[in-house]
């Protein structure tokens, strides 16, 4: 990956900052979106760039902010003069059973899950045709098998995973476009509703009997972007053979 620059949304903390780090150790040079993870996004930028000098830097957007997309793609050209990949990774994630869905919560979920992708992509399309680059969207098992009481989430996922397919058509065949779906990698931040009797539950539906790791992600992206070159439109479960056994 010498000489390529990836653009990561999400990439300051948990399995966004795991990618950036493979990508890193592959050669890459890292453009590392974070939205309110200063504090980590600067730890991160630092760590990697004390590795090997200028190959990381941070840059803040809001994805909610349809304004804000293309700026973001605009300033990560500029400052490493081309863009390689792009990496969908920022998400939100919370409950919206039926009965409580409201308009904000449609806005905040179908938009980092799925406007921005889209979005970005758009910006990002000439040049990564120029480069013949690829993208790389974090999808979601349950974008097929929707998670009871995140009807929201469930739907944003599908979506990405339509969207998935249809970028490699539109952009093809200069551009690659794939996705990964984790399982059980690393439990929500704000999971307070999920007790250890139901992490238990969740983890012994996976046939290796584990939890994954957000490396386990990285290496499937890494894997993707580097030595995929006849791989496009797919969408790669990585969790543990959840998927087939809920």
């Amino acid at each position: 990956m010498q000489g390529k620059v990836i653009l990561v949304t999400g990439g300051a903390k948990r399995v966004g900052a795991a990618i950036c780090r493979r990508l890193h150790a592959a050669g890459a040079e890292l453009a590392v979106h974070y939205h309110s993870s200063a504090q980590e996004a600067l730890a991160l930028q630092d760590e990697l760039n004390k590795l090997r000098p200028k190959s990381a830097a941070i840059f803040q957007a809001d994805l909610l902010d349809m304004n804000a997309l293309p700026k973001l793609v605009h300033k990560v050209i500029k400052n490493f003069g081309q863009l390689d990949a792009l990496v969908n990774n920022a998400s939100s994630f919370y409950a919206t059973p039926l009965a409580e869905v409201n308009e904000q919560q449609w806005h905040d979920l179908l938009g980092t899950n799925l406007r921005a992708p889209l979005f970005l992509a758009q910006t990002a399309a000439a040049e990564l045709r120029r480069r013949h680059g690829c993208i790389v969207n974090i999808a979601d098992i349950h974008a097929e098998r929707p998670m009871h009481g995140h009807l929201l989430y469930s739907v944003a996922k599908a979506g990405l995973a339509a969207l998935t397919r249809a970028l490699a058509q539109e952009m093809a065949p200069q551009v690659r476009v794939n996705a990964v779906a984790p399982g059980v990698i690393v439990w929500p931040e704000n999971a307070s509703w999920m007790d250890e009797e139901q992490r238990r539950k969740i983890v012994a539906h996976t046939l290796l009997k584990r939890e994954g790791e957000p490396d386990d992600i990285a290496r499937t992206v890494a894997f993707l972007i580097q030595d995929a070159p006849y791989v496009t439109g797919q969408i790669i479960a990585v969790d543990g053979g959840r998927s087939i056994n809920i």
